[in-house]
Order: structure tokens, then C-alpha cells, then sequence
């Protein structure tokens, strides 16, 4: 379970096929010793598993094993060596909860079609797969790349959100553009809600 708070932006430094997988390597700033084998780190949104850990001149690196579902459900398939990815370590009992629960298991693929930049901030139009448009609601919360962010409108299938200064300044946002493909996890209770409401209907 995540946040949605990003606290490093990692470096893919290396992916290398292995079967149906691909194993990749990435840069961090997290101290080694603090990377655990078998820990949950959202790599630029989905939740992926520490396989392995090191490190390389003055920057630590681990790596995680991308399978089958997660390349078809996810932009891990358009990585390559340099992709830039938002980072956040597991929630532990006690932390802040400062955005919204976050899953890491994303929900689909969004893509950016309207980029806006005014006094240091930007404005994206977003559209949403139309199967998952229905969950996503004007003020509600929605993880974009593994970001918690404030959905501001809502217009059918498209849903716009602002990235204030800080934000951009310490995440991959800064970076993104219209056509940009992202990762798109709906907010949790949203998806119970509607569940339990078809569940009442049948």
C-alpha cells in the first residue's frame, strides 16, 4: 500500500529479458542498506517486487522482475535505459497519509491530449479508457504514474489536474507533454462504491 507521495525519482539503467519477463535495473537515491529483497517499491505507478540491490559509482540501484501482465497493463512496456520513473517506498504503520491510499496495481493506461503551463504550474487534460471514466469524479482523488493528484473537471472519458511548482520540481511531471502515455490506478473506494452498487442492482 502507497500514498501517492513520490520520494525519489529513479533512473532505469539497465532492462534485460529473461523469459516472459524482464529484469530492470534501477537508479536511486535510496540508501542501500535501507532496500530490502522482497520489498515493494511503485515504480512510476505499479507495485513492483526488490529482486536484487547494489551499487554503482555514488548512486544506489535495485531491481525488479516486470512480467507479462504488468508490460500489457502498463507503460513498463515503452521503458528503455534513461526512462525517468516516480518512485515511493511501501506505507509503513505510523506514516503520514498525505495523499490517498494507493494500491500499485494500475488500472489502466491514460494519455495526456491537453498540455497547459501558466505561472509554473500546468493544467493536463487527460483521457481516461472509457471502462474506467465512470470512477473518476470531479475533486476525487486519482494516481497518475504513481502521483496522488486532485481530479479538478470531469468532461466524459476526459479529466483535467494541476501540477503546482513543487510538484513538477521533484517528480517526472515536469517532463510530460501532450501524447504522453500514463499509468492509471482509479481511486480505491470509488471502485468498491461502484462494485457494491451493481452488486445492489443485480
Amino acid at each position: 500500500m502507497f500514498t501517492g507521495l513520490i520520494t525519489d525519482v529513479g533512473e532505469v539503467t539497465a532492462i534485460t529479458p529473461q523469459g516472459d519477463l524482464f529484469r530492470v535495473r534501477i537508479a536511486c537515491s535510496y540508501p542501500t542498506e535501507t532496500i530490502a529483497i522482497g520489498a515493494s517499491i511503485a515504480c512510476g505507478g505499479p507495485c513492483l517486487t526488490v529482486v536484487a540491490k547494489g551499487e554503482a559509482g555514488k548512486r544506489s540501484w535495485f531491481e525488479v522482475d516486470v512480467g507479462a501482465e504488468t508490460l500489457a497493463r502498463t507503460t513498463a512496456q515503452d521503458w528503455a535505459v534513461s526512462t525517468k520513473l516516480n518512485l515511493e517506498r511501501s506505507l509503513k504503520i505510523g506514516d503520514e497519509l498525505g495523499g490517498h491510499l494507493v494500491t500499485g496495481h494500475i488500472d489502466g493506461v491514460a494519455t495526456i491530449v491537453i498540455d497547459e503551463t501558466f505561472d509554473g504550474m500546468k493544467r493536463l487534460w487527460i483521457e481516461a479508457p472509457a471502462p474506467l471514466a465512470r470512477f473518476i469524479a470531479e475533486k476525487g482523488s486519482v494516481a497518475l504514474d504513481g502521483t496522488s493528484l486532485t481530479v479538478n473537471d470531469v468532461k466524459g472519458d476526459h479529466f483535467s489536474v494541476l501540477l503546482i511548482p513543487h510538484t513538477l520540481g521533484v517528480t517526472t511531471w515536469g517532463e510530460r507533454k501532450a501524447g504522453d502515455r500514463l499509468n492509471l490506478e482509479v481511486d480505491l473506494m470509488a471502485r468498491y462504491a461502484a462494485r457494491l452498487t451493481e452488486a445492489k442492482g443485480a
